[in-house]
């Protein structure tokens, strides 16, 4: 069989990842549907986790990095009285305890403490690699690898509903953040050990997340595209929806074509930061600039095409 081609597509879905399937498998769903011939995921999402996965075909894929690095915000549910294996609900349970009477404010208090600063050991069921072996692959031969604890940023962290043996947080926090390890280390303080049964992945910053649409939507979509694939491209957002934090500037005519020709120009207006969105007169997004010194703007990322907007 011939292997498709694909057609050029520059911009970003916010995909509703489905429960059950990899960030991959999603990715590739979605891939084919576009029938694009480059795209990307950014931020994995477990099989058991469902959300916002940022697609990015063609051109985003430059701008993946940004999204790694961004804030997620998450709404998990908290299962009280058992550990696993694996931190969630797939794994084997490991020990199985007493939930004594919890108050709600001695849940308040407890999630006070993993506010802010915090400590994590990542979990063996992680894709982190260790003498290039994933930590997962080796959790399931038996063999426990020590891992370094790191420091993460729970910006966030609310309780939206309990019961007498779960808890339903929502969760805002940095980069690297292992919402699995945080429902341990929560049921460890509280004394009767936990586990993650549902997580949901509800926004992904800079990025508006109340439309996302579902595998099933862009298939439908796909079959009553046609022969206007237009339609389907209008369900991506532009590639600079992921850059809205950085500063920018429109450059003239001609200050563009030396940028995209990998020269410098000189601008009294460049602003202090270390990367800044750059357009051309009629709104174009040609990449990411920096500052030069001596009032001079150079070329960082550039793009090849202009946004979908």
């Amino acid at each position: 069989m011939a292997k498709r081609k694909g057609r050029n597509i520059d911009g970003i879905l916010l995909l509703d990842k489905p429960l059950g399937i990899s960030s991959n498998a999603a990715l590739q769903k979605i891939r084919y549907l576009f029938n694009a011939k480059k795209a990307g995921h950014t931020g994995n999402l477990d099989p058991l986790a469902t959300g916002v996965l940022p697609i990015c075909f063609g051109q985003a894929s430059k701008v993946t990095a940004f999204l790694l690095d961004s804030d997620k915000r998450y709404t998990c549910t908290v299962q009280l009285g058992a550990t696993t294996t694996t931190g969630d609900r797939e794994g084997k349970i490991l020990t199985t305890r007493e939930i004594l009477h919890l108050s709600k404010q001695q849940i308040l208090n407890t999630l006070k403490q993993f506010t802010g600063e915090i400590q994590q050991i990542p979990p063996m069921y992680s894709a982190l690699k260790h003498n290039g072996q994933p930590l997962y692959k080796l959790a399931r031969q038996g063999i426990e690898i020590e891992r370094k604890a790191r420091t993460v940023q729970i910006r966030q962290l609310k309780l939206l509903a309990h019961d007498s043996d779960s808890m339903t947080l929502d969760v805002l926090c940095s980069k690297g953040t292992y919402i699995r390890t945080l429902a341990q280390d929560i049921g460890e303080l509280l004394g009767c050990g936990a586990h993650l049964s549902s997580l949901r992945r509800t926004a992904v910053e800079p990025f508006d997340c109340t439309k996302l649409y579902t595998i099933e939507q862009i298939s439908e979509l796909t079959d009553n595209a046609g022969s206007n694939p237009e339609k389907l491209v209008k369900t991506l957002l532009p590639i600079d929806s992921a850059l809205l934090e950085l500063p920018g500037i429109t450059l003239s005519d001609d200050e563009a074509r030396r940028i995209q020709n990998g020269l410098k120009v000189n601008r009294d207006d460049i602003p202090d930061a270390a990367m800044i969105r750059l357009y051309k007169p009629n709104g174009d997004f040609i990449g990411i600039g920096r500052h030069a010194g001596n009032h001079q703007l150079a070329p960082k990322r550039l793009m090849k095409t202009g946004s979908q907007s």
